[in-house]
């Protein structure tokens, strides 16, 4: 969706401003949901936001503002739609923020519901697209890591030295055995890889 996108309310402008202001040189506001009004009558209505660079929401302060929360796209774990008769909802997990290729736990799950089917599909589509890339970049990343570490070549003299290097061997085999179990990497890769680590022992 575009900056000329003309919304049915003038407070849903307001909070679409706001995400405006949010976004960082160069990332585009791509598409948006407001929560139904049925969802909201103990509270003010929330809305979602995708942009290039990240997930946003925001739910409007009792007394004026806004909230906001969001998720970087390297971060998301996953994405989830459901649809309802009177309303559809969206369900993100992410890690916790970190640049590594494989972070160590999932932040949590983060809920919004109640908003018009067209407008989350809209959104939720975008989260899949954005969720399946950086799947996709992390396990190359992660196999680029293994192949690094398994093509190490390690000078050692030593009954110790030795009986590190065969740790080392037994922890890389261990851990490209992990990615193979995960579908991060294919049967032949794993054989590759497997093959590399004993000779080099």
């Amino acid at each position: 969706m575009t900056d000329t996108i003309q919304s049915e309310e003038p407070r849903v402008e307001k909070a679409l401003e706001y995400i405006k202001s949010m976004l960082i040189p160069g990332e585009m506001l791509e598409a948006w949901a407001i929560q139904r009004r049925l969802f909201a009558l103990t509270h003010r209505r929330a809305l979602i936001a995708t942009t290039s660079g990240r997930f946003i929401g925001i739910q409007r302060g009792l007394f004026g503002g806004f909230t906001p929360v969001d998720i970087r796209w390297q971060d998301l774990t996953d994405a989830k739609l459901k649809v309802g008769i009177f309303g559809a909802s969206v369900l993100m997990s992410s890690y916790n923020s970190s640049d590594l290729a494989v972070a160590s736990s999932i932040d949590g799950l983060l809920s919004f519901t109640g908003f018009r089917k067209q407008q989350a599909q809209q959104v939720y589509r975008i989260c899949q697209t954005q969720e399946v890339s950086w799947r996709e970049k992390r396990r190359i990343r992660e196999l680029d890591e293994l192949r690094a570490q398994s093509g190490g070549v390690q000078i050692s003299t030593g009954l110790q030295s030795a009986q590190q290097g065969a740790s080392d061997s037994v922890s890389r085999l261990q851990q490209a055995k992990q990615m193979l179990d995960s579908k991060l990497i294919t049967d032949s890769e794993y054989e590759a890889i497997k093959a590399r680590i004993i000779n080099g022992i």
